[in-house]
């Protein structure tokens, strides 16, 4: 018995070692891409968050923000400053929820 990534493999079976193999790779190969699917809805969700704070003009502190939206006409330096309405604000609640099931950074 042998393994790709962390999918267990079966070869030698009369007639189907290709078959078999060919499928632990398939396997592991979905392994690799749900988590690549999720790094990117981290980085997804990261966005449609951080863009409602930038469209209303926080100044952002991290590297992360600084280097991925800029500061440009920025004008708020606190979160709770920044005029969002009461469904943005809900909608960015939604999203740190979504965030923290996803084990997002």
């Amino acid at each position: 018995m042998g393994s790709v990534g962390t999918a267990p493999c079966r070869a030698g079976l009369a007639g189907w070692p290709r078959l078999v193999a060919g499928a632990c790779l398939l396997i592991a190969g979905a392994g690799i891409a749900a988590s690549s699917a999720s790094a990117q809805s981290c980085q997804a969700l990261w966005v449609e968050r951080n863009s409602y704070y930038k469209d209303a003009g926080y100044c952002f502190k991290t590297r992360r923000g600084i280097g991925y939206f800029g500061n440009r006409g920025c004008s708020y330096d606190d979160e709770r400053d920044v005029p969002l309405s009461a469904n943005v604000r809900e909608r960015i609640a939604e999203i740190k929820t979504l965030e923290r099931r996803s084990g997002c950074d």
